[in-house]
């Protein structure tokens, strides 16, 4: 299975998922949490997933990430263990 892929992401995309950052206002102590999580390698399912880090989400499709939830926002697709 594939890997979600976090370098050589498109400029338009990685310019978008570090808005969303800024914009969510997701702390530096959940920012940590995403940075082990991506050290794991996770799998990159087909189709949308999203991984619920409590505070907040990421969400993708196949091997990108394509956007940030807060908490209480739905999101769809496979959730990531």
């Amino acid at each position: 299975m594939p890997k979600i892929q976090w370098s050589g992401l498109p400029q338009a995309l990685r310019d978008h998922l570090f808005e969303r950052l800024r914009e969510r206002k997701i702390s530096t102590d959940d920012l940590y949490q995403l940075k082990l999580w991506r050290e794991s390698e996770p799998d990159a399912p087909e189709g949308p997933w999203y991984k619920d880090f409590g505070s907040f989400k990421i969400c993708g499709e196949g091997p990108y990430p394509k956007t940030f939830l807060l908490r209480g926002h739905p999101a769809v697709g496979k959730r990531l263990d």
